[in-house]
C-alpha cells in the first residue's frame, strides 16, 4: 500500500522552478563561504542547476541530491534549500561550518539522509526535523549541538539509523530511538533510559566506514529504483490517456561534445534548452525543416527562440547538414536572412538556436491562420516578394563564395513583427565555387518547388533559387501549395500553374483587380530573375505601377502612358488591363521572342 502511494505521489509531482532551485543553491553556497576556486561551475544566470557539480537531478529536472563533503567550508547553513521540495540526500560532513541547523529544514518533504558530521554546528536539534516522514538517516555526531533531543524524532516512521555521538546534548533519550537498527549518543550528557538500561550505542558502532559507504550507497540506490519506477509509472498511466500528447522525454548525456565549435556563436547547455522548450513538447512545434522539428522556446531571460533539433542527427547526411546550416547562416549576414543566435552539441544531439519570428512563416500566414489573426494584404504580400528576393540576390551575388539555398518555398520564409521576410531553413544550401556557373549534387528539395533542369542534370546554380522563387510567388498570389496532394481528385485544380490557365479562362471583369495584382508579382519575378540588367534602371512607383510594369518588363508596351487612375483609359479602363494582362499571358506561354498587343499594336519582346 505504502508503494502504491508513493507512485501515486510520483505521478502526480509538480515541479520546483529551476531558477528557485539554482538560487537556492547559489545562496547557500554563499552562506558556505565557499572559496573563489571552489564550486567554479555554479553560475547564478544558468537557467537550471542540473549541469552544477556536487548537484544530481532526476529526469524532470529537480534537484535530488547535494554532496559536498570535506570541501573546508566555514560558513552557516542557508535556509533558502527549503525549495528544493525533491531534495533526498544532503549531505556536508567533514567541513566547519558555525551556527544552527535551521528549523526550515523541517520543510524538506522528500529528504532521506541528512548528514552533517564532524562540523562545527551548534545550538539545538530543530524539532521541525520530526515533519521530515521519508527520513531515513540523521546524521549530526561529532558537533558542539546542545539541549535535548526532540520528542518529535522518535515518531519518524521510516527512521533506522540515528548517529549524535560527540555532542553537548543532554537529558533522556526517547526509547524509540533505542529500537532502530543503529543509534549513538555517546560523548553526550544524556540519560541512557532508566537505570541506564539502555546501551548508547548500538552494537554494530557508527564509526566504520563500510557501514557509512552502505549508507550512502543504499539511498542513493533506493532513490534511483524508485524515480525509475515513478518514470515507469508515469509512462504507461499517460499512455492510457490519449487525450494527452505530451511528448515523453528521455534524458541525454549532457555532457558538451567539444569536437564541434563555431568561432564566436553562443553554445548552450542541453538541458537549458530542455528546459526552454518544456522537454521538447509537441505542443511548441512550430514546424519540420530538412532534418528536424523547430520548437519555440523562453530562456531564462524570458527571450524568445526558436531551437531547432535534428531528429535524424545519425543518419546519412543529418550531421553534414547541421554544419552546413551553421556554415552558411555565419557567412550571410543580411536583414532578409535568418541569423544564428546559437548552438548546442552533445554526442548524441545537434541544436540550432535562431530568434523567434512572431508571425512565423509566410505559408503559415497563406494558408493555416486561425480566426481573428491578420491576413497578408496586396502590400504586404508585395514587400514579403522584394524582401525574399534580396535575401537571395545577397546570397547569390554578395557571398564569396556564392550559397544557393535549394529550397526556396513559402515555408521557409519567415515573417518578423512587421512582415518583414526573413529567408531560414539553409538545411539543403550548397556553397558554389564563384569560379563555376553550376555544381552537380544530388538532387534535394520540396517536390513541386524543384526546378526542371535540376531535376533531371543535377546540376544546380542561381537559376534552381530562381525556379523556386517564382513558384513561391504564386504561391503568395494564390494562397495555394504548389502540388497538394489532397486536392488529387480535382484533376483540373493540383498545381499552381492551373490558376493561371484559370485566370486566362475566367470572364475579365471578374479578375481585374486579381490580375492587377498578378501582374505585379509577374514585374517583381523579371526583376528578380533579369536583376544585373533593370534593378539599377527600374523604381516602384506606387501611383504608376502598372506603367511601371510594362517599362520594365516588356519592351514599347504602353510608353505613352503615364496617368494615373482611371485617366488612363487605356490600362485602367473596364476590362482593358484584364484583357491586356491575358494576351501577355498568352505570350509568354507561347514562348515567341516577339508580340504584338492587340489593342495599342506596339511591339512586345524580352528585355535581352
Amino acid at each position: 500500500m505504502e508503494l502504491i502511494l508513493i507512485l501515486l505521489l510520483l505521478v502526480n509531482f509538480h515541479l520546483v522552478a529551476p531558477d528557485a532551485q539554482g538560487d537556492a543553491l547559489f545562496e547557500l553556497r554563499t552562506s558556505l563561504k565557499a572559496s573563489p576556486d571552489q564550486l567554479t561551475d555554479w553560475n547564478q544566470n544558468q537557467v537550471n542547476p542540473c549541469t552544477w557539480s556536487k548537484v544530481s537531478c532526476d529526469s524532470n529536472n529537480n534537484v535530488f541530491s547535494v554532496s559536498m563533503s570535506f570541501m573546508g567550508f566555514t560558513g552557516t547553513l542557508s535556509p533558502r534549500i527549503q525549495v528544493l521540495s525533491r531534495l533526498t540526500i544532503l549531505s556536508l560532513q567533514g567541513n566547519q561550518i558555525t551556527g544552527g541547523i535551521p528549523e526550515e529544514y523541517g520543510n524538506l518533504s522528500s529528504l532521506t539522509m541528512l548528514d552533517l558530521e564532524s562540523n562545527k554546528l551548534n545550538g539545538q536539534i530543530p524539532s521541525s526535523l520530526g515533519n521530515l516522514k521519508n527520513l531515513q538517516f540523521l546524521i549530526l555526531s561529532q558537533n558542539n549541538l546542545e539541549g535535548s533531543i526532540p520528542e518529535s524524532l522518535s515518531s519518524l516512521p521510516n527512521l533506522t539509523s540515528i548517529l549524535l555521538g560527540s555532542n553537548n546534548l543532554s537529558g533522556e533519550i526517547p526509547d524509540r530511538l533505542f529500537q532502530l537498527s543503529k543509534f549513538n549518543f555517546t560523548g553526550n550528557r544524556l540519560n541512557c533510559g532508566f537505570n541506564n538500561t539502555h546501551p548508547c550505542a548500538s552494537t554494530s558502532g557508527d564509526s566504520s566506514k563500510k557501514s557509512k559507504a552502505g549508507i550512502v550507497i543504499g539511498v542513493i540506490g533506493g532513490v534511483l529504483a524508485l524515480i525509475l519506477v515513478g518514470c515507469l509509472v508515469l509512462f504507461l498511466w499517460r499512455g492510457r490517456h490519449k487525450g494527452y500528447k505530451r511528448e515523453v522525454f528521455v534524458d541525454v548525456a549532457g555532457e558538451v561534445d567539444r569536437r564541434i565549435a563555431f568561432g564566436q556563436l553562443k553554445r548552450f547547455a542541453w538541458r537549458e534548452l530542455q528546459l526552454a522548450t518544456d522537454n521538447f513538447n509537441e505542443r511548441n512545434v512550430l514546424g519540420q525543416g530538412g532534418f528536424g522539428k523547430v520548437y519555440k522556446g523562453v530562456l531564462g531571460d524570458n527571450t524568445k527562440v526558436a531551437v531547432k533539433r535534428l531528429t535524424d542527427y545519425e543518419s546519412p547526411g543529418g550531421d553534414a547538414a547541421f554544419q552546413r546550416e551553421v556554415e552558411m547562416i555565419s557567412v550571410a549576414v543580411h536583414r532578409n536572412l535568418l541569423r544564428l543566435i546559437g548552438f548546442c552539441t552533445t554526442p548524441t544531439e545537434r541544436l540550432l538556436v535562431y530568434p523567434y519570428m512572431q508571425n512565423l512563416s509566410v505559408a503559415y500566414r497563406l494558408r493555416e491562420i486561425k480566426p481573428g489573426e491578420a491576413v497578408l494584404d496586396w502590400m504586404t504580400r508585395k514587400r514579403i516578394a522584394l524582401g525574399t528576393a534580396r535575401g537571395l540576390e545577397y546570397l547569390h551575388e554578395h557571398c564569396n563564395p556564392k550559397i544557393i539555398h535549394r529550397d526556396v518555398k513559402a515555408a521557409n520564409v519567415l515573417l518578423d513583427e512587421d512582415f518583414e521576410a526573413v529567408v531560414g531553413d539553409f538545411g539543403l544550401a550548397k556553397l558554389v565555387d564563384i569560379r563555376k556557373t553550376n555544381v552537380t549534387t544530388q538532387v534535394r528539395g520540396t517536390m513541386g518547388h524543384i526546378a526542371p533542369e535540376y531535376l533531371s542534370t543535377g546540376k544546380s546554380s542561381e537559376r534552381t533559387d530562381i525556379f523556386g522563387y517564382g513558384i513561391m510567388l504564386l504561391e503568395l498570389v494564390t494562397g495555394q501549395r504548389a502540388i497538394d496532394f489532397s486536392r488529387l481528385e480535382e484533376e483540373d485544380d493540383v498545381l499552381l500553374l492551373d490558376h493561371k490557365a484559370l485566370l486566362t479562362s475566367y470572364p475579365f471583369d471578374l479578375v481585374r483587380s486579381y490580375a492587377i495584382n498578378f501582374a505585379e508579382f509577374i514585374a517583381i519575378f523579371l526583376l528578380f530573375k533579369e536583376r544585373r540588367h533593370e534593378v539599377a534602371s527600374w523604381t516602384w512607383d506606387a501611383q504608376d505601377e502598372t506603367c511601371g510594369i510594362c517599362r520594365m518588363a516588356f519592351d514599347g508596351c504602353c510608353p505613352d502612358c503615364k496617368l494615373p487612375g482611371d485617366d488612363c483609359p487605356l490600362i485602367w479602363g473596364a476590362c482593358n488591363h484584364a484583357f491586356h494582362l491575358h494576351c501577355i499571358l498568352k505570350w509568354i506561354n507561347s514562348q515567341t521572342p516577339q508580340a504584338h498587343c492587340p489593342m495599342c499594336r506596339r511591339e512586345w519582346q524580352f528585355k535581352e
